[in-house]
């Protein structure tokens, strides 16, 4: 079992005494908050032994770069640095907020004002609250004619808050994110923009 935990490593608790997992791979942006530019897999030693030889990239071969860095401590091509020293930074001020508990309790707080602000403005969610996690969250877009996303987006950038320019589902969406060097002041001040913005398009109606 390889777990793509990409966007939620960090918020979301990972335990693998009760999920066997044979390696989880994360980045160090996102819910850690370093720079971006450095991936990191934490693998089962008799898993990653196993795939010796399977990489088709001299790269991107991990268990190369195990060994090399087994051998030497060393990484096998040039390191970016200016990333690992973000990422160590990060890492301080991760255990400092309290670890998972402490950065998922932060985002929970910014997911729940947000949804429940959006709601007050209309707007509804793609998923259910039981199964929806801190990390983004899918809004579906309003009927209303005047809605248009591009003009949405763009008014939302102008004002100083960049949200997912797009959707992923068959529905129309648009996304919203919860993670990241943010807080409720930061939620709150999207809430009021997007606000403002719909009063500026004319959208009265942000029912889906």
């Amino acid at each position: 079992l390889l777990i793509d935990a990409m966007s939620c490593f960090g918020a979301l608790e990972l335990d693998a005494r009760r999920t066997r997992f044979d390696a989880v791979v994360a980045s160090s942006n996102k819910c850690l908050e370093a720079t971006p530019g450095l991936g990191f897999c934490v693998a089962r030693r008799e898993a990653l032994e196993a795939t010796q030889g399977n990489s088709p990239s001299l790269s991107l071969d991990l268990y190369d770069q195990w060994v090399a860095m087994e051998g030497n401590g060393q990484w096998r091509f040039t390191p970016p640095v200016h990333t690992i020293i973000s990422f160590d930074q990060a890492l301080k001020e991760f255990h400092e907020e309290g670890g998972v508990a402490g950065r998922g309790a932060r985002y929970r707080e910014n997911c729940d004002l947000l949804v429940s602000g959006m709601r007050k403005l209309g707007f509804q969610t793609l998923l259910p609250d039981e199964i929806q996690a801190p990390i983004i969250v899918t809004f579906l877009t309003p009927k209303d004619p005047r809605f248009d996303f591009q003009t949405f987006y763009d008014s939302l950038r102008d004002k100083g808050y960049v949200i997912y320019p797009g959707k992923l589902t068959v529905a129309d969406t648009f996304r919203i994110g919860c993670i990241g060097r943010i807080g409720t002041e930061q939620i709150r001040g999207v809430l009021g923009a997007i606000e403002e913005t719909l009063g500026e398009m004319g959208v009265s109606d942000c029912s889906p």
